[in-house]
């Protein structure tokens, strides 16, 4: 159960962990095999030329990490994947966990490195979301501009953080309030949140729904309960911001964003275009794009 918890929160590749029982967080996952590692390249450049294909010079990027059914939840970690980064086309850029400094940073990660960042190298999903031209270049300028984005960066990294708080930050609420910066014009974390709220943003509600699990949640040093609300607590339950969450908030606020969802097992890749999800162990409905490895 504390393994589940701790899967479900966590947000980018370096603070993933459980690894053979393992809670620390900068647990090393185990390396993918030359086969595995040979499906997750042809599967990150089936995903790039989609992106190239797009016109666009961004997309929210998300993808799946660890087993979060419990959760019902498929992803865990989202960034945005920009065509002009300086990095390399189409890197994502994306908060993460320094295990050196304990501190969050931003970093700018090739797609290939990205998609690798699962846990479960023979079942893998992804998804990108194309915005519309303005709310794209608004979002790729914010995105681009180092100050900018670093002024939303939060200086305490807690996998679990509360989404309308300040005393720490996951990454997807940097992404988020990365997203309000750049529509709302707010120049830092403050303004930003209680621009989402006015908006409407809702994070995802984990009910952890055992009392003791939250109180074992407090051993772990970058999982914390303190900036959650007290009827939040008593009601065991987070609420946090994840990529299903932030997605729900971008089709809202613009319906003409379009979403394109890729998985792939040991034998195949599938691509769905539209906001229907896939369905459970990457199977293909009638107007899917199967393309066999």
């Amino acid at each position: 159960m504390l393994r589940t918890l701790a899967a479900v929160l966590l947000c980018s590749a370096a603070a993933l962990s459980a690894q053979a029982g393992s809670l620390q967080l900068c647990s090393k996952p185990a390396d993918p095999t030359a086969e595995q590692k040979d499906r997750l390249l042809r599967f990150a450049a089936v995903i790039k030329a989609e992106l190239q294909d797009s016109g666009q010079a961004l997309a929210l990027v998300s993808r799946s990490g660890l087993d979060l059914e419990r959760f019902k939840l498929r992803y865990s970690h989202a960034g945005v994947s920009l065509r002009d980064s300086a990095n390399a086309p189409w890197s994502v850029r994306q908060l993460y966990y320094d295990c050196e400094t304990e501190k969050p940073r931003l970093y700018d990660e090739g797609l290939s490195g990205f998609v690798m960042g699962t846990h479960d190298a023979d079942l893998g999903y992804a998804s990108l979301v194309l915005l519309p031209s303005d709310a794209a270049a608004s979002l790729a300028e914010a995105a681009l501009d180092d100050e900018r984005a670093k002024a939303l960066l939060g200086e305490r990294y807690s996998a679990n953080a509360y989404a309308f708080g300040l005393r720490y930050q996951n990454c997807n609420q940097w992404l988020v309030e990365l997203l309000a910066g750049a529509w709302s014009g707010a120049a830092s974390r403050e303004p930003a949140q209680r621009w989402l709220g006015e908006q409407g943003y809702q994070p995802r509600v984990i009910d952890v729904g055992w009392r003791p699990l939250m109180w074992l949640a407090r051993l772990i040093p970058w999982l914390h309960s303190d900036d959650h609300p007290e009827a939040d607590l008593a009601d065991q339950r987070y609420r946090i911001s994840l990529p299903d969450a932030i997605e729900a908030f971008v089709h809202e606020r613009w319906p003409e964003a379009r979403r394109i969802e890729f998985c792939h097992d040991r034998e195949r890749i599938v691509v769905r275009r539209g906001w229907k999800p896939l369905g459970e162990s990457c199977r293909a409905e009638d107007g899917d794009q199967v393309l066999p490895y």
